[in-house]
């Protein structure tokens, strides 16, 4: 991954906001902001940070003007919450699909102390299910099942508790006051968890087929129409519009396919088909359900703990997203992912 430090950070934000800048304009804004740097050295920063692929250059001599790249708009550690608190009309991020922004995903998404974090969590995640019982597996697999199940369709407005997703799943037993579509929910993210885990070996990677099958059976009697999205859509609470042509989606579909599979481990190709569904949303409806479940499969796929996203703050999430669809952002998610990994590989046995 590309080494940015503090400075580098503080520049990349200024760029977010104002997408093109001469070298003046930058020491200005800095400046402005408390941050008592020399000239010289911005520029210096700036001539990294177009070596480092983060910026580009416009134009030469006194004209020459600089833009943030979609490298650079991938690591720039914005602040998520302040951003999304702001009235979606009055943000400043895209409001547009970012063509530049999937193929520009690299292979490495973790600085080498965040995969350290994630390897010494896997290490015990495989300590903890190793020489298990055919029936504590099943047990542990009822667990995650039934967590992942519940707080899913619950991040998507679903009123299910914790206790009645695990009464209608174990015993299948109907909450009253519930709907038939709340509850359809709950047994098509119990039913896609349970192809993934049986056929992890379908999901090394993203096509097109094997999201279209997931989406399926998360959509399952729920009455939306199978296959990719032939009408615009649409983000609550969001300035973004996905793209609304039926080619360019599925284009779209296969440049995350492409920018997957050149991806180097399985964290970090299973959080770019997370954010990858959420932002593409090929589908009329179960996109992020879609992308959370794509994402596990990945996982399974390469001997890793799935996530139950159980203790995950869905403000935060929504949030971190945000962050995504407008300014092309992962920063905000990634720390979501390690978090959750952490949490599920301490929390779960699952194989």
């Amino acid at each position: 991954m590309i080494k940015i430090n503090k400075k580098h950070q503080d520049i990349l934000i200024i760029f977010l906001e104002k997408e093109t800048s001469q070298s003046s304009d930058v020491h200005a804004e800095l400046s402005k902001r408390g941050s008592r740097v020399a000239l010289i050295t911005i520029k210096r920063a700036l001539s990294e940070m177009v070596d480092a692929g983060l910026l580009k250059p416009i134009g030469s001599g006194r004209s020459a003007r600089y833009e943030i790249n979609a490298i650079g708009r991938i690591f720039a550690e914005v602040d998520a919450k302040a951003y999304s608190a702001v009235d979606p009309d009055k943000r400043y991020g895209f409001d547009k699909y970012n063509f530049d922004l999937l193929p520009s995903f690299p292979s490495d998404i973790f600085t080498n102390g965040e995969l350290e974090i994630l390897n010494d969590a896997t290490a015990e995640y495989e300590r903890r299910t190793r020489g298990l019982s055919p029936t504590i597996q099943k047990k542990e697999l009822e667990r995650l099942v039934i967590e992942l199940s519940w707080k899913s369709a619950k991040m998507e407005g679903n009123t299910y508790t914790l206790l009645d997703t695990e009464k209608l799943i174990l015993e299948n037993k109907l909450a009253p006051g519930k709907t038939q579509k709340e509850t359809r929910m709950i047994l098509n993210h119990k039913d896609a968890f349970n192809f993934v885990h049986e056929h992890a070996g379908q999901f090394k990677t993203l096509t097109q087929k094997n999201l279209e099958e997931l989406h399926a059976i998360l959509v399952k009697n729920l009455s939306v129409s199978f296959g990719l999205r032939k009408k615009p859509a649409g983000v609550v609470g969001s300035k973004y519009r996905p793209l609304d042509n039926l080619y360019q989606i599925a284009e779209a579909v296969g440049v995350l396919s492409k920018a997957v599979s050149r991806i180097s481990t399985p964290y970090a190709k299973a959080l770019t088909a997370l954010l990858g569904i959420s932002y593409i949303q090929p589908f009329e409806d179960g996109n992020k359900r879609t992308g959370r479940l794509m994402a596990n499969a990945i996982l399974l796929a390469g001997g890793k703990s799935p996530l139950s996203y159980r203790s995950v703050d869905e403000n935060e999430y929504r949030e971190a997203l945000m962050a995504f669809y407008e300014l092309n952002s992962l920063m905000p998610f990634k720390k979501i992912f390690i978090g959750q990994y952490n949490f599920a590989a301490k929390n779960y046995a699952v194989k």
